[in-house]
């Protein structure tokens, strides 16, 4: 993040914009608009100017003088010439003054975005300079998405937040009651255009509603997906700005603990080879201990809780419990990671069949079903395998499969750090070495792998994330 999001008070703020042209006269414009004092400093005007409130702009004739930085909250160069911003920059930052020079990011301590506004609501899209075009693109989608009528309904809040807050003394109760305002009949009537109807009802609402000490809470166990953000479901991403507290997993991605809300509690309960933060037993009790202290928990895990998640050992607690629960199943591993490998897991002329099964079994071993495993016109795919994969490889040979069978590994599959590496169920074992691969994996077996050459499409080389320094893709065919 290069630069912070602020909303700053410029009501009744003395503020210099630099420059007589059309961009100056909009960003005066913008500054009267927040209730600011403008003096513009230019040798002439364009006629733009003259369509101001002239009562709150004074026009300083001549050229940029660094006395004219006196008093000043707030500076804007718009200048035609580079020097003469350049000049205003280093004077601004000399003082202190937050400074923007247009188009130039390099020269500013502050950026002008695109502003959506429905006061007292604002939403503010940049690109931190590196784009406007895009952020007035953005902009103009989201226009279409917040009806004018969220301004109201915040007017209509703020009318009652007193209120509200002496009813409730609790922050986790007063947030529900916001939310069951914004989210159910009183926001429609202000959608309506009925105001005086909405405000009668929350009246109604604020005198019935009551505040218990410990409110019973829920739990939502929601699926992660395999890593990538957007492949989050819409309602998983509704109940992450919902929750007061997430307990997470190792497998859940930075990228997807960042659509959580961002005042909720975070609590690792993580898992890694032979490192526990918490045992299951623990996760499970502190689940309902959490809930039992009226909260709103998001349980969330890396893929589908319900496959390899031990969702269901989580949610069988909290029945024992009483514990009120939701389930959001997530995009698995399985099906994720293989489509951004470009490995389907059934295809007409391969594989009639998919079976998923767990390379770590609870008590550390691998003792699979491995004639089953290795019948033939069928795809296996193997959670937590990477470090069975010799033991793996070798039983599936010696229970049917040839060594030629095609196989592939996929390091953190659907992010900018996913790596493929494609061989044989004989040469697998030790291509993954090679590549020293890391936890989280997946490995596909069977004759769909062999389409993977010829049907990637997801080059992680080629995405925004890649800038993180993320690893190259490896694949390797044998």
């Amino acid at each position: 993040m290069e630069f912070l999001p602020i909303f700053i008070n410029l009501r009744g703020a003395r503020c210099l914009v630099v420059g007589g042209n059309e961009i100056a006269a909009r960003k005066t414009a913008l500054l009267l608009q927040a209730g600011a004092h403008v003096t513009v400093v230019a040798p002439d005007l364009v006629p733009a100017f003259s369509e101001l409130a002239q009562d709150h702009v004074q026009h300083q004739l001549g050229e940029f003088e660094t006395s004219l930085l006196d008093g000043m909250t707030l500076v804007i160069a718009a200048h035609e010439n580079f020097e003469v911003c350049r000049v205003v920059s280093e004077a601004a930052k000399a003082r202190q003054l937050p400074v923007n020079v247009v188009d130039t990011p390099a020269l500013c301590s502050f950026i002008l975005p695109s502003i959506i506004d429905r006061s007292p609501i604002l939403v503010a899209v940049s690109s931190g300079g590196a784009s406007p075009v895009l952020a007035r693109m953005l902009r103009a989608r989201l226009e279409t998405l917040i009806p004018s009528a969220y301004g109201r309904l915040s007017t209509l809040a703020g009318q009652f937040r007193d209120k509200v807050k002496q009813r409730f003394t609790h922050s986790s109760n007063r947030r529900i009651f916001w939310e069951k305002v914004f989210q159910g009949p009183i926001a429609e009537m202000v959608f309506a255009g009925q105001d005086q109807a909405a405000k009668n009802a929350l009246e109604a609402m604020l005198t019935q509603e009551t505040e218990a000490e410990h409110p019973m809470g829920e739990v939502y166990l929601v699926g992660g997906g395999p890593g990538n953000p957007d492949l989050l479901t819409f309602r998983a991403l509704r109940l992450m700005q919902q929750a007061d507290v997430v307990v997470h997993d190792n497998l859940v991605t930075p990228a997807v603990l960042d659509m959580v809300r961002r005042d909720a509690e975070r609590i690792y309960v993580g898992k890694k080879r032979d490192d526990h933060a918490l045992p299951q037993e623990g996760i499970n009790e502190l689940l309902v201990r959490l809930a039992k202290e009226g909260k709103r928990v998001l349980r969330l895990k890396g893929g589908d809780p319900f496959i390899f998640g031990r969702g269901g050992e989580e949610i069988e607690t909290l029945a024992q419990h009483g514990v009120p629960f939701q389930v959001v199943p997530g995009i698995t591993a399985a099906s994720g990671v293989a489509s951004y490998a470009g490995i389907p897991l059934t295809h007409r002329d391969h594989a009639q069949a998919c079976i998923f099964v767990t390379g770590h079994l609870k008590d550390g071993s691998m003792d699979l079903d491995w004639e089953m495993l290795a019948r033939p016109h069928q795809t296996i795919v193997i959670y937590m395998g990477l470090h069975g994969l010799p033991s793996l490889c070798e039983q599936l040979i010696k229970h049917g499969l040839t060594a030629d069978t095609p196989a592939a590994i996929v390091q953190q599959g659907t992010t900018s750090k996913q790596r493929v590496v494609t061989g044989t169920l004989a040469s697998l074992p030790d291509l993954a070495a090679e590549a020293k691969l890391q936890a989280p994996t997946l490995i596909i077996v069977g004759s769909v792998v062999s389409l993977h050459h010829k049907l990637k499409w997801f080059n992680p080389k080629d995405s925004k994330d890649k800038l993180e320094a993320a690893p190259l893709d490896e694949e390797k065919a044998h």
